[in-house]
């Protein structure tokens, strides 16, 4: 038998030998294959947008708020993105003001509070509401918080700039959550330990020890979190109202009421209907592209943030 044994293993070795090349090959191609698919995704975009950027006027395109692709019948198209853009930005910014407290709470009560069967079940929890389908989030704008923010402020509709926001912000909530509690769990335990030892509570240890060593993982939390809701595109479209509004006065809160619309909205509720090649056709991929640079941004920008704070580390 221990000679069966041996010969079996020797049988696999010489295997794992001769397929060494064809493993190697694979983990090349498996290591190069996300940057291969975002340069595909790159080219696809800009190979449609391509005929129509020499001919958009960028200042309109920016800064004005006509977006009429089918214009009646003499008169000429326009292409003013300037409400989508506020739209984008303003789901973005509220939904990260509820989500990244909610993430970062929820994080640390399960990292440093949370013990046996209760961690373990927010955990799955957590991983469940990860999972809803984001159409789904869009009934729960729709047929749940609707009719809350109707009678709670007495508005006729409450498919609203708000709504958009509470539910982006529940959809990042998981992703934040999920890399946060990573991040607090990496905190080597000799740090609470010394910081117990010093008579802290369990708060200080929490933001005196784990948040500066862990605010690396941390940022990036909240990052891929804005990258979420920049991105997020269905829920958006039921929720918001899809109103092209851009309000004269930032600082009045009743712009949480106002019908927003946002730039992947657009894409997805204009793009069936709109004729293969054609301008309007083209401008929607115009969008994706600046909807790309938006998504380049925010990703090198947290690069730079995450590099900046473990430079600022070893210095000190």
């Amino acid at each position: 038998m221990a000679t069966k044994k041996t010969s079996f293993r020797g049988l696999g070795a010489k295997f794992l030998d001769g397929a060494e090349p064809l493993i190697r090959i694979l983990i090349y191609a498996s290591g190069w294959s996300a940057i291969i698919f975002v340069a595909a995704i790159f080219y696809f975009i800009f190979q449609e947008a391509w005929p129509i950027l020499p001919r958009v006027n960028w200042g309109d395109f920016f800064f004005t708020n006509d977006w009429v692709p089918v214009p009646a019948e003499g008169n000429e198209a326009t292409y003013g993105a300037k409400s989508m853009m506020y739209g984008t930005f303003a789901v973005t910014i509220f939904s990260m003001i509820i989500a990244v407290p909610l993430g970062l709470g929820a994080a640390i009560y399960i990292s440093e509070f949370a013990t046996g069967k209760v961690k373990e079940t927010f955990k799955i929890l957590i991983e469940l509401l990860a999972a809803i389908p984001s159409i789904v989030w869009g009934f729960i704008g729709l047929v749940v918080l609707n009719p809350i923010i109707q009678s709670v402020f007495g508005v006729p509709v409450g498919v609203n700039l708000l709504n958009g926001s509470i539910v982006v912000a529940f959809m990042a909530v998981p992703l934040i959550v999920s890399i946060s509690e990573d991040a607090l769990r990496a905190v080597p335990d000799s740090y609470r330990e010394a910081a117990l030892a010093l008579g802290a509570s369990k708060w200080e240890i929490v933001y005196r020890v784990l948040f500066p060593a862990a605010k690396n993982g941390l940022l990036a939390a909240c990052m891929l979190g804005v990258g979420r809701a920049v991105g997020e595109t269905m829920a958006v479209l039921m929720a918001t109202g899809n109103g092209m509004v851009i309000p004269e006065n930032f600082a009045n809160p009743a712009i949480l009421l106002d019908k927003v619309r946002t730039l992947t909205a657009t894409i997805v509720s204009e793009l069936p209907d709109s004729v293969h090649g054609g301008d309007h056709y083209r401008m929607l991929f115009v969008i994706g592209i600046v909807l790309l640079i938006f998504s380049v941004v925010i990703n090198v920008t947290s690069d730079i943030i995450v590099k900046g704070i473990k430079g600022d580390q070893k210095n000190a």
